[in-house]
């Protein structure tokens, strides 16, 4: 099937060993950082610091990264939904990133999901696919991201599901804030990814 073969693209192959190191790796950021890194910005910089207040754009450009990062090293389809699934989760039980709010994310894991699938995707078939820009793959895989997590919200605010009083903060939280911090993560990635081509390149010579 070619979202199988899709999903098993990867920028360079790697032993059994490194696959397992480097799966591992991405999920635990994709899971500890959501958990404690909001939590140890707060305890370092106060609760009124600046630096705290932007918390939840700061570890969405992490967790984006490690997205991305895993689009382009790991494989399989069970890995990649490990991956995806993580951060909300994580974010959903601490309750350090959206606070109060955390208990009505619920209802938004799905697209949240969904909508990191599409990032990923979008790399590994733009990029490692059909070997296209990856500006182009990160527009498209941003855009599409984005749109079905704001589209979802949208949808669900409907049905007046999340309280009046959190409906701004959760609307700029699932749209303009789920653009920043997947370009910002976006640029991150694509530095790893530069460094990485270049030892590939290197090693095929």
């Amino acid at each position: 099937m070619e979202k199988e073969n899709t999903l098993n693209k990867t920028l360079y192959h790697v032993s059994e060993k490194v696959d397992i190191l480097q799966t591992i790796s991405i999920g635990l950021i994709a899971f500890l950082v959501p958990t404690f890194l909001a939590q140890l910005i707060k305890a370092i910089f106060g609760t009124q610091s600046i630096i705290t207040s932007y918390s939840q754009i700061i570890v969405g450009s992490v967790v984006n990264t490690a997205l991305i990062v895993s689009a382009i090293n790991i494989k399989g389809w069970k890995k990649i939904i490990g991956i995806i699934t993580m951060p909300s989760i994580s974010t959903i039980v601490s309750g350090y990133v959206f606070g109060t709010a955390s208990v009505y994310m619920v209802y938004m894991i799905p697209a949240i999901w969904l909508g990191n699938f599409a990032l990923i995707y979008a790399y590994k078939y733009i990029l490692l696919g059909k070997n296209k820009n990856y500006f182009l793959a990160s527009v498209v895989g941003i855009i599409v991201k984005v749109l079905i997590i704001f589209a979802s919200f949208e949808c669900l605010k409907v049905f007046k599901i999340f309280p009046a009083k959190m409906v701004d903060n959760l609307q700029t939280a699932m749209g303009i804030t789920q653009l920043i911090t997947a370009t910002i993560g976006m640029i991150i990635a694509f530095a790893i990814f530069k460094v990485e081509k270049r030892k590939v390149t290197k090693e095929s010579k």
